[in-house]
């Protein structure tokens, strides 16, 4: 059984993984093993392009694709063996993940074994380079709410602490409201600490002093 590498990198970050996967596994089986090692939910709508030497797409094959790919034949990534579209060495896929809110990536074949390792469990992640970015971007919740309530409210959860399944480190949304908390007023602490300091100095005095130098500020 020949074991197809393939290198999987991100189109807009320096982030890759190499996978090691049996030619015989279907793309699905590639599709998942690709978001795990990147820690995405793989559960939206993505597919895989053949491609050229410079990325061009071409046939794609699709995992929950549209009602509209579906009455128009397009073949499922569960249906479709990996072996089934390696014609080359090098070969290459152009990989779009979540249609919705996509990242790009290209994969490209660097490595054919002609047997299987016995003691792995394939796909297998075995290298990985950069730390993937977060799957979904945080942005600013409403007034009177915090992210991590924002962010459960749009993914309709009960528990924050799913959110990991959904590529969002909790951790860090509690940090973005702590930094937007803070940054709602930064003048406030600075302008009651700037009455004690120079309050008693005189500057309100000091007009005719400095008056006629003002253009030079």
């Amino acid at each position: 059984m020949a074991i197809y590498r393939f290198k999987v990198s991100f189109d807009d970050y320096d982030v890759v993984r190499e996978i090691d996967i049996k030619s015989n596994q279907t793309f699905e089986e590639f599709h998942y093993a690709i978001h795990k090692a990147i820690n995405f939910n793989p559960e939206n709508s993505s597919s895989f392009y053949v491609s050229n030497d410079h990325w061009i797409k071409g046939e794609e094959i699709a995992f929950l694709p549209s009602e509209r790919k579906i009455e128009n034949g397009i073949k499922l990534m569960k249906d479709v063996k990996l072996s089934k579209f390696i014609d080359d060495p090098h070969q290459k896929f152009y990989y779009v993940s979540n249609f919705e809110k996509p990242f790009d990536f290209h994969v490209q074949l660097i490595k054919i074994s002609l047997e299987a390792d016995p003691n792995i469990d394939y796909p297998v992640c075995v290298r990985a380079t950069g730390d993937a970015p977060k799957q979904f971007r945080i942005t600013a919740p409403a007034a009177g709410t915090s992210a991590i309530d924002s962010v459960a409210d749009e993914f309709d959860i009960e528990e924050p602490g799913e959110l990991d399944v959904f590529g969002i480190d909790v951790e860090d949304l509690s940090a973005h409201t702590e930094t937007s908390e803070d940054d709602e007023n930064p003048e406030s602490e600075e302008s009651a600490d700037g009455e004690d300091e120079f309050g008693d100095m005189g500057y309100g005095d000091g007009d005719e002093e400095y008056g006629n130098n003002r253009d030079d500020y």
